[in-house]
């Protein structure tokens, strides 16, 4: 992993100027051949899953939320469904009341004591097994293997002058951020690293990220 981290400087000093975009053909086909196999070998892991959520608690077992993507499309970002369907009023609720969490919320867009998190979606989030569903959106064309995580609308604004390399991407499966400590890094560190990602993208880079991905998964380190 210390071969895949960049110092804030380093980041810093990445080419600003407007990246191409990030991959084409190549990584599109790369991604292909990838989503398929791991659909084909993962499809009992998905099955369980679904089923584990369906069962849990009511609600709808895929959650559809509204991302920006490459070039800045829209699309439907999939999940399994790891919060409560009244998810938006406990939110609202716990934001009103705990100045603490808000202040949390407003820095990184995340809880760590989330209210509206199943229990059964806990152990999907900190196993990264809710995001499986975004192989479709991979076979879609809607994102990659390997790039920054998907944002929203309100997330974009918060890269500023980076939001031209975000927008040269195709959002990933994981990324830079993604083993580099994820939640507990800060979001300005999350942007830099997307700009990093972008502006010196490569196979070899993003094979890098794939087998180091691995034991970030099995860590469940900076997963919540």
């Amino acid at each position: 992993m210390d071969g895949l981290l960049r110092t804030d400087t380093e980041l810093a000093l990445a080419d600003r100027s407007p990246p191409s975009p990030v991959g084409c053909a190549s990584k599109r086909t790369l991604d292909l051949l990838l989503a398929l196999s791991g659909l084909l070998i993962l499809a009992p892991l998905l099955l369980l899953c679904y089923f584990a959520t369906m069962i849990s608690s009511p609600g709808p077992v895929i959650f559809r939320h509204r991302r920006v993507g490459f070039n800045g499309q829209r699309f439907n970002c999939l999940k399994f469904r790891t919060m409560a369907v009244d998810a938006n009023e406990r939110l609202q609720k716990l934001l009103e009341s705990d100045p603490e969490a808000a202040e949390e919320w407003r820095q990184t867009q995340k809880l760590r004591r989330d209210p509206r998190i199943t229990l059964v979606g806990a152990a999907l989030r900190k196993s990264s097994l809710d995001e499986l569903p975004q192989l479709f959106n991979v076979l879609k064309g809607e994102m990659s293997i390997v790039g920054p995580r998907p944002v929203t609308e309100e997330e974009l604004s918060r890269y500023g002058h980076c939001s031209a390399e975000y927008l040269a991407c195709r959002p990933g499966l994981t990324g830079l951020w993604q083993v580099s400590g994820r939640n507990t890094t800060t979001y300005d560190r999350r942007v830099a690293l997307d700009s990093y990602y972008a502006n010196n993208w490569s196979h070899r880079l993003d094979m890098r990220i794939i087998l180091v991905t691995i034991p970030t998964l099995l860590t469940a380190y900076g997963a919540y």
